[in-house]
């Protein structure tokens, strides 16, 4: 099948990697393994993911160092594999740069919903969506997925950029925790609070111009976030 997307996987556990290796085989995509952190960084160096899924304890390098790692040179989506109790690490791992994690043990099904969800690399309705986004402070490029803040440059992963992304379409209205959850994650989600917390807080790292009280991603008190792009 001629342009398949390649995934990457990175567990030290031979059975994880062998039903993911044939899961994902079976749907068409192409595969390299890795069992450790400093493997997985040499096969990407060919192979060029468009997905890295990877545990988060591993010999060498673990997954979050991994994830640090990739995020210094690539915005490809990475999925954590994590297992139950890890609530830390998992924050940890998103901190780094992760866009998701699911839980060991996993369905197939969730596996490849959450996988084609990143693959798709955009949020819900993008076919309609302008290709470039001027508003206030912000000048956002849909297509090269680059973002200008008061004309200076900021980079995000790819779950950071949907995120502002579907903020900055809707400028100051009170977005809620779900419909971001919904809009950026999809319906399974609606519930993962954690999750904008995270990015939320990443965002205002790399958008706000110094520290102190947001200036433009600002927290609606039990309800949500509002997007205020300035003058």
């Amino acid at each position: 099948m001629p342009n398949r997307p390649h995934i990457l996987v990175v567990d030290d556990e031979p059975q994880i990697t062998r039903v993911l290796r044939t899961t994902l085989n079976a749907q068409g995509y192409e595969i390299r393994v890795a069992n450790d952190g400093e493997t997985a960084l040499e096969i990407v160096k060919d192979f060029t993911p468009d997905l890295v899924i990877t545990d988060l304890m591993m010999p060498n390098m673990n997954g979050i160092e991994l994830c640090r790692q990739l995020r210094k040179g690539s915005r490809m989506p990475i999925l954590v594999l994590s297992v139950r109790g890890e609530e830390r690490n998992k924050i940890e791992a998103l901190d780094s740069g992760a866009d998701d994690y699911i839980t060991k043990p996993f369905g197939t099904g969730e596996l490849l919903a959450r996988v084609r969800a990143l693959l798709r690399r955009a949020p819900p309705g993008a076919a309609q969506q302008k290709s470039k986004i001027e508003v206030g402070d912000f000048r956002i490029d849909v297509d090269a997925h680059s973002v200008f803040v008061a004309e200076r440059e900021v980079r995000l992963t790819p779950k950071e950029f949907d995120v502002l992304l579907y903020m900055a379409q809707h400028p100051r209205k009170v977005l809620t925790h779900r419909a971001i959850l919904n809009a950026v994650w999809g319906s399974n989600s609606v519930e993962q609070n954690e999750y904008l917390r995270v990015f939320v807080g990443q965002l205002r790292k790399k958008l706000e111009p110094e520290a102190g009280s947001p200036r433009y991603i600002l927290t609606e008190p039990w309800v949500g976030y509002r997007f205020e792009p300035g003058d």
